[in-house]
């Protein structure tokens, strides 16, 4: 059976949907079909959250309305090869999709690392699929002892959620010295570790996982310095890999193996094929070297790039590199992180001044529900441009770690953020004589000057 579409999306994630809606928005004409393989689709960012909670795994239902009141159609199916000469996609089910332009947007797969035991049984790899998960959680709540592998943001998540469980020890091993080590500087990792253990989670940092053990599913786990734990559950959250095998036979460059190579509109090598989310490659914003950066956010802010610009470039605004912009939560920590840490840009060979502030998130600092915030600002030395920011504090952290991902993009210098204007309320933010953006800009912009004065 063959069918014609104007635009075929393949992957229903979160940046196949944007991508298709932001190609209905830019061309309302244009018969546009999503492809999805997996019937019960799931929020990625939610995943941890089936645990604990949310009360019902299934509200983490990624599902297709929004496409539908988009008058977009829907396939349940897989793709198996791309025919760039007649631009045909075949599939699973003896479908051939003719289309005009293509949208590669199918993901990432959990890495399974090379470890002796890691087939035995109630070893779980994240994979995003409803069915599966909710098969995992069934399980791991009826297990004692749960070792979550990988200690960024999926690690630490899971951690703490499943510490809310009642009757299970919880291990969170990392192989860095520290938790959250490619997105935190050590004295914004170490709040977030302070978190987890007083919810009773046990952290090894700086350990390396040797070998499973049990007959036939997992018992114990054996780490290389010879210590053993105890072990019948264990969640790999050490990151994905992007899914190349379709664009690779099709011919399309890749980007040194990480990632379908893309440029500023996110086209691929064949000006009518696109690739967006976990299977594009990523470019660091201040350095342009691959990064293995995997958010929705970046995968969706990609989706609109490349649905306004499928036809002609109509959205002048290219994607000049990955920010890499994470927001956490930690047993009611807020932990925020964008751009360059001062260790990246210190490895960078970055010239840079940091600039520190401590406070409270409302005011005056006794107003009911009052908590300590922290920012971390790094600038380039001579040019005070903003290059990165961390962020703990409450809920008000979440949206200041947007508004530092903002002045990044936007190459705002230290000056701007002195004198920013901003809307402060007692029970929303900081006080305006203290706000801890202008106050960490301002302890960067002293240290600059005294620098200057030596």
């Amino acid at each position: 059976m063959e069918k014609k579409v104007d635009i075929l999306v393949i992957g229903a994630g979160p940046a196949g949907m944007v991508s298709a809606v932001t190609a209905r928005k830019y061309y309302p004409d244009k018969k546009i079909l999503v492809m999805k393989n997996i019937s019960n689709g799931v929020i990625p960012c939610g995943i941890p959250y089936m645990f604990s909670s949310l009360t019902n795994p299934d509200d983490n239902k990624m599902g297709t309305a929004l496409l539908e009141k988009n008058q977009i159609d829907v396939a349940l199916d897989e793709a198996t090869r791309i025919n760039r000469n007649v631009k045909m996609v075949e599939t699973v089910s003896g479908t051939r999709f003719i289309y005009e332009k293509l949208i590669l947007s199918v993901g990432s797969s959990p890495v399974i690392p090379p470890i002796p035991g890691i087939d035995k049984k109630g070893i779980y790899p994240v994979c995003k699929d409803m069915d599966y998960l909710k098969d995992c959680i069934k399980n791991i709540r009826q297990t004692k002892d749960v070792l979550i592998l990988g200690g960024g943001f999926i690690g630490v998540e899971f951690a703490d959620e499943i510490s809310n469980l009642k009757g299970i020890n919880v291990y969170l091993a990392e192989i860095f010295p520290t938790i959250l080590a490619n997105s935190f500087d050590e004295e914004f990792a170490s709040i977030a570790e302070e978190k987890l253990r007083s919810k009773g989670v046990h952290i090894f940092t700086g350990e390396r996982v040797k070998e499973f053990l049990g007959s036939g599913k997992v018992e114990s786990v054996r780490f290389d310095n010879g210590k053993e734990i105890k072990a019948d559950s264990v969640i790999l959250g050490i990151g994905a890999s992007p899914n190349t095998r379709l664009a690779l036979e099709a011919g399309l460059e890749m980007e040194k193996g990480k990632g379908i190579w893309v440029d500023e509109y996110m086209r691929t090598t064949d000006s009518d094929i696109f690739a967006v989310g976990d299977c594009a490659c990523k470019k660091d914003f201040y350095t342009r070297r691959d990064t293995p950066v995997m958010l929705a956010s970046t995968a969706t802010a990609e989706a609109r790039i490349a649905g306004a610009n499928l036809y002609q470039l109509k959205l002048v605004r290219e994607n000049k590199g990955t920010i890499a912009i994470y927001s956490t939560y930690v047993n009611g920590l807020i932990l925020g992180s964008a751009g360059l840490t001062e260790n990246t840009a210190k490895k960078e060979g970055f010239e840079i001044v940091t600039g520190h502030a401590e406070g409270v998130d409302k005011h005056p600092a006794n107003l009911a529900g009052a908590g300590k915030i922290k920012i971390k600002l790094i600038f380039s030395r001579q040019s005070g441009i903003l290059m990165g920011g961390q962020v703990a504090g409450g809920i008000s952290s979440g949206e200041i770690i947007n508004l530092i991902g903002m002045a990044i993009q936007q190459r705002v210098s230290i000056i701007e953020l002195e004198t920013l204007q901003i809307a402060t309320h007692p029970f929303l933010t900081s006080a305006p004589t203290v706000y801890p953006v202008v106050l960490a800009s301002q302890d960067a912009s002293s240290k600059m000057r005294s620098s200057e004065a030596h």
